[in-house]
């Protein structure tokens, strides 16, 4: 698309997390506004939300008030034409306020270059109003500027925004491409970290495994209280830890739930290996246990909650919901 001129102004890069979408956002983006100095394409990747740099920004905004986050909105801009929008506050939204900024923003020429770029990242955690309010500017691009978004799931979006965007979808990496990009970092526990991000490259790499188990166990020991293979007493002490962590979010526990259900769903059906291969004792009489209808409910369930992230659902009274309502199945 640069290298014909033809470009479209709005794009909608959808897949995992972790497959490298707003890093080809942030790459195209180097190419259209002619960042060949290596100098500004390093300003550009200054923007990535991954660095520690980035994410200390946005954890520190969270402990703001909410009048002074709308006074202030979000975004990165290392490069004057090259704009990033990012989830904001502690329900990790993106905000109207964000996208009037963004629309005030887009009218006001290039520096250098004939385009501007915006980057909305993560435009499926938009809420209704910001969603609205973003439209109104896809209905009418100003012709310098060319708005990319990511998301991981491009349904979640109003259809009005899928419809204005020309969808790219970016599957998951080859077992083989995996292998190499792990040798290529040399990273450590090379082989549980490929199981677990399962040809997601961004996870594999910035997976802290300690955490991970940490919050596994939990959700483990949610599930066998879920499954009624313990009695509900025994999970109450996993909840009050995850209620005294309050800087965790309800979402990082459901993406290990998530992966757990899929083991032991794989269990269920003699599908090898399991993303969680070294609690694979644990998981058996899970998938002894229950039934595919429960699972499919328990995915349900899980699907829900998500959906209640976006109005602050405290984290220990969702699981605990969760727990008891699974466990009523038997």
């Amino acid at each position: 698309m640069a290298a014909s001129g033809r470009i479209p102004q709005t794009l909608l890069l959808s897949g995992p997390e972790g497959v490298g979408k707003a890093t080809l956002a942030r790459r195209f983006a180097s190419l259209l506004v002619g960042a060949a100095a290596p100098r500004d394409a390093a300003k550009i990747e200054q923007d990535d939300l991954s660095l520690e740099a980035n994410l200390e920004i946005m954890a520190d905004r969270e402990k703001w008030p909410s009048d002074k986050r709308n006074e202030d909105p979000l975004f990165f801009a290392s490069h004057p034409d090259v704009l990033t929008f990012a989830p904001d506050g502690p329900l990790r939204q993106i905000t109207i306020q964000q996208m009037r900024l963004l629309k005030d923003r887009a009218s006001l020429k290039p520096l250098k270059g004939s385009w501007r770029v915006f980057l909305i990242d993560d435009i499926d955690r938009a809420n209704e109003q910001a969603a609205n309010s973003l439209l109104k500017t896809l209905e009418e691009p100003p012709p310098h500027l060319i708005l990319i978004m990511t998301a991981r799931n491009p349904y979640d979006l109003l259809a009005t925004i899928r419809s204005r965007a020309v969808p790219f979808g970016l599957p998951r990496l080859t077992e083989e491409e995996m292998r190499t990009f792990a040798a290529a970092r040399q990273l450590d526990h090379a082989e549980r970290r490929l199981r677990l991000a399962e040809g997601s490259p961004g996870i594999a790499i910035s997976l802290d495994l300690e955490t991970y188990d940490r919050r596994r166990d939990a959700m483990l020991a949610l599930l066998r209280v879920a499954s009624g293979l313990e009695p509900f007493g025994t999970w109450l002490k996993h909840s009050d830890s995850i209620a005294a962590r309050r800087t965790e979010k309800l979402d990082s526990y459901l993406d290990v739930l998530y992966v757990l259900l899929e083991d032991v769903l794989r269990l269920s059906h003699g599908i090898t290996p399991l993303r969680n291969e070294d609690v694979r004792s644990q998981l058996e009489p899970l998938a002894q246990r229950v039934s595919f209808d429960w699972l499919r409910t328990a995915v349900g369930r899980v699907d829900q909650l998500v959906q209640l992230l976006r109005r602050n659902i405290q984290k220990s009274i969702a699981l605990d919901a969760f727990a008891t309502e699974m466990r009523s199945g038997f």
